[in-house]
């Protein structure tokens, strides 16, 4: 079975996990860590997040910052098989690394391709419609 934990701090992960069930409905199980909204302490949320996986599941968590406390706090489980822990999680990053997933687990390789993808979907539009007219002047 496979996993998705989306974990921020605050409320980004329940908006994430909203808006790639709106997008995506067929996406899965995703859990949503919504850390520091409640007097639950983020290890334990955390905990409870990844309690239910065995070794023969695979987990892919996003976390908003890498290096920040939500981040850290799941790096203790990364000596378990088939746990992936993305950084700096945004919309195109998380769904190129999930919609070309079938039934076969994921391999980190397909995840550095994925994330790169990703990463190519943040554009500073105002350079990106400037080049567009003056490619479209050469024409």
């Amino acid at each position: 079975m496979r996993k998705i934990i989306l974990a921020s701090h605050h409320n980004l992960a329940l908006g994430m996990k909203d808006t790639l069930e709106y997008i995506i409905p067929t996406v899965g199980d995703i859990t949503a860590v919504a850390a520091y909204t409640t007097n639950v302490p983020v290890n334990e949320e955390i905990d409870a997040a990844l309690a239910d996986v065995t070794e023969e599941d695979e987990a892919i968590i996003f976390t908003d910052l890498l290096g920040g406390s939500v981040n850290q706090n799941f790096t203790k489980y990364l000596s378990q098989p088939n746990i992936h822990l993305v950084a700096g999680m945004n919309l195109p990053v998380i769904m190129s690394c999930l919609l070309p997933l079938g039934d076969a687990a994921i391999e980190p390789e397909q995840l550095r391709a994925a994330i790169q993808e990703g990463q190519q979907q943040i554009v500073y539009v105002n350079d990106y419609l400037a080049q567009q007219t003056i490619d479209e002047d050469d024409e």
